[in-house]
């Protein structure tokens, strides 16, 4: 069954193949022809976007057998583009192409006017055919160990456990704020840690989604830091934590690696639409390169 979407890719290399919505007893085998084609475990992100109502996850099929996938992410006014994979034996047809046709149809029939993707260097050739430019690079970075030194003490209430619902209006706020995006529909499925005073009152969080993302947003870098700090430290020696910064946030960037942080890949994010209206220097990482 279509539901809302149902695409034939009437290609001539592709005849046969159709895209459709990517629905909860799919997602085993799409992560599955995920994992074979060497793109890591998206499992965990497909059970939560065939989950939550402001995600559209889809894929193709080709004689019973998946050979690709998409995901279209509704935060407001702003889409998400994200997890557009090919299956090696079929790139090169077009697919990647219709695939991503396909979510920009969902996010722009879903009210989206800015649309936004990060982009790997075998995609950016076909996103930029369908009008992407590069707005600026996302950074990845890793640290492990405990970190400065930095630490949470017994009387610093300042740093505390984020509590929904009190929280969960100054969390999107901020978010708002740093990214131009509404991700309340994430926030609100999320726990860790803000900084503030009282509930409601938060200048800075660092918050883990359902699928194992972690997202840190912060007014000020020192708060960014010490929330750093207390990932490592739950961690712990050999854990692995990871941070995400964008271009314009070069000090911050300059101040993790000088802190031990290691830069592990770089990218460009890409726009199609209205420019954003957001703060990038407070973005410190995000959930996934799938939806921000």
């Amino acid at each position: 069954m279509c539901h809302d979407l149902c695409v034939d890719v009437r290609e001539a290399r592709l005849t046969g193949t159709t895209i459709r919505p990517m629905l909860p007893a799919d997602v085993a085998a799409a992560a599955e022809a995920v994992r074979r084609g060497d793109w890591g475990d998206r499992e965990a992100f497909f059970s939560f976007a065939t989950g939550n109502p402001n995600c559209r996850p889809i894929l193709a099929e080709r004689d019973r057998e998946i050979v690709g996938t998409g995901v279209a992410t509704v935060s407001g006014r702003v889409g998400w583009v994200g997890t557009i994979w090919v299956a090696p034996a079929v790139r090169r047809r077009g697919l990647g192409g219709a695939i991503t046709e396909a979510v920009i149809e969902q996010l722009e029939g879903s009210g989206c006017r800015t649309l936004v993707l990060v982009a790997t260097e075998a995609g950016r050739h076909v996103y930029e055919r369908l009008g992407f430019e590069v707005l600026t690079h996302d950074h990845a970075l890793v640290a492990s160990g405990p970190g400065t030194g930095r630490h949470r003490s017994a009387s610093d209430r300042s740093v505390r456990r984020f509590a929904p619902p009190g929280d969960l209006d100054a969390a999107a706020e901020l978010d708002r704020w740093a990214t131009g995006e509404d991700r309340r529909h994430i926030l609100a499925t999320s726990d860790g840690w803000v900084v503030g005073g009282a509930p409601g009152e938060v200048t800075a969080f660092t918050l883990r989604s359902p699928f194992g993302g972690v997202a840190t947003v912060a007014r000020d870098a020192s708060d960014a830091l010490r929330l750093f700090d207390l990932r490592r430290r739950e961690a712990g020696p050999e854990g692995r934590v990871r941070a995400g910064v964008l271009d314009e946030n070069a000090a911050g960037l300059e101040r993790l690696i000088a802190e031990g942080w290691t830069e592990v890949w770089s990218g460009p994010r890409m726009i199609r639409g209205e420019p954003l209206n957001w703060t990038p220097t407070g973005i410190w990482s995000q959930f996934n390169h799938a939806l921000g």
